[in-house]
């Protein structure tokens, strides 16, 4: 029985247990001697005027945005569809105490497809497209993408440690970073992989790449004392993760009545950046292995939230603005997240930046009704790169329109019924556009520093949370 079939099961018996007698409903935690085990499913039907067909393997699916290093939308799509709202997952959470007010704190957790029963495994999806059509003409490609989940056995969280109310907690292992585990407080539409920027591209929550939206071989300090809070991280990074030097990263946060805000800074070291599988295309995997650049980022963020009571209901508002900058590494060696093998073929030379704002609000009503609306925006600077991992040619907007400046932007509106804390069902639009230099490469598009794609996706589902 291999892994992913491993998760199924335990899966399955978790669901069986929790509904043994099916006139009783789900208990509000599975729960035994300070281990609790929960997850989510999350499935539905999505419509999409442009796509790519559904991967058995990729985060969420299908590629719900415009904001993508695919190029490869190929028709419209109407399909089944997973994860709209959360990622599905299984995990297990410990908090078993010690001593006086010390508890042993541990969380393991990993993503999974519920469509195919599969880990999610984003490094897989680019694989399997590795050789399959040309930029010009992508027949036969499925949907693909970078993501820091790529079919580790735990490919979200795995990290224990001690814990206490009076001195903090500290843990070691995979964590999320700081900035993502902030982004899931102050998006409007929590992360959802269908209708938000934050949660579809883990760019932001990785400062800039994907792949360091989560970080291994990392310590991580937080306290929270009446309002304050403050959170510390460092990862020496390694050879076989999405960060191959060393990162840094801190957030400060407050608040006071109905008003929250955090400000996050990280700066990691060597970070990857998978590119499009169609530069494997005359030598398809396992050699040369996936095209990528590596790159220091740098971020600096702030986001904010105010929630207000209207008697019964409550009504939120969100806003947030994020700036991130990439610049050279010096590469000798490394794998991608999961182990892949890399084909590091770019470097940076005048530094990539970028700034992004969102702002939104959520309105739920006592019956349960939640109707969340979400704008967000990116812009890009042109910037250059050099060929190989020390080139210093200065290739830019002229010569590669990708490089050159562009922006993207988005709107979405969800209607979310929750009928209790273990169920709801839910029904969303999203429109999201990219233009000039972020369209380069998209099949019929203008080349360089004019042109525009955009993709219009509506979506239907339900979520089970145990």
């Amino acid at each position: 029985m291999n892994r992913s079939h491993l998760i199924g099961a335990a899966l399955g018996l978790a669901l069986f247990a929790a509904s043994a007698n099916a006139a009783d409903p789900l208990p509000d935690s599975l729960s035994i001697g300070g281990v609790t085990l929960y997850g989510t499913i999350d499935i539905g039907y999505a419509y999409q005027n442009h796509g790519v067909p559904l991967s058995s393997s990729l985060p969420g699916g299908l590629e719900y945005q415009a904001f993508t290093t695919t190029r490869n939308f190929s028709g419209s799509q109407s399909t089944v569809a997973e994860s709209g709202l959360e990622q599905s997952k299984i995990g297990i959470r410990v908090q078993q105490p010690i001593v006086d007010n010390l508890n042993l704190v541990a969380r393991v957790e990993t993503g999974i497809n519920p469509l195919s029963g599969q880990l999610t495994d984003a490094c897989q999806s680019i694989a399997k497209n590795s050789g399959v059509g040309t930029p010009a003409n992508p027949s036969g490609q499925t949907a693909n993408a970078d993501s820091s989940r790529c079919g580790q056995f735990f490919n979200a969280q795995a990290f224990g440690g001690l814990g206490s109310p009076d001195y903090g907690q500290l843990t070691i292992g995979r964590h999320n970073s700081l900035q993502l585990d902030a982004l899931a407080q102050y998006d409007p539409q929590a992360l959802s992989y269908a209708f938000s920027f934050l949660g579809y591209s883990g760019f932001n929550g990785g400062a800039g790449s994907t792949q360091a939206a989560r970080w291994d071989n990392s310590v991580r300090y937080s306290y929270t004392q009446g309002g304050f809070r403050i959170a510390l991280m460092y990862s020496n990074g390694g050879q076989d993760t999405g960060i191959i030097g060393s990162s840094y990263a801190g957030d400060l946060g407050a608040t006071v009545g109905g008003f929250s805000a955090d400000i996050v800074y990280e700066h990691e070291n060597g970070a990857v950046n998978l590119r499009s599988s169609f530069d494997n295309a005359a030598n398809p995997l396992p050699t040369p292995g996936l095209a990528a650049y590596i790159s220091d980022d740098e971020s600096y963020n702030i986001m904010a939230k105010y929630v207000m009571d209207m008697g019964q209901d409550k009504f939120t508002i969100y806003g947030g603005y994020s700036h991130i900058q990439k610049s050279n590494f010096d590469y000798t060696g490394g794998d991608a997240e999961g182990g892949y093998e890399l084909n590091v073929g770019i470097n940076v030379n005048n530094p990539a930046t970028y700034n992004m704002e969102w702002i939104g609000v959520r309105y739920a009503y006592a019956s349960g009704l939640n109707v969340v609306a979400a704008f967000y925006h990116v812009s890009q600077n042109s910037w250059t790169i050099g060929l190989g991992t020390t080139g210093t040619q200065g290739v830019g907007c002229s010569a590669a329109g990708l490089l050159c400046s562009g922006a993207f932007t988005e709107g979405s509106l969800v209607l979310d019924y929750v009928f209790n804390k273990h169920y709801d069902i839910y029904g969303g639009v999203n429109y999201s556009q990219v233009t000039d230099g972020l369209a380069n490469g998209f099949v019929g598009t203008t080349v360089g520093t004019s042109g525009s794609e955009s993709q219009t996706t509506i979506m239907v589902g339900g979520r089970v949370k145990f």
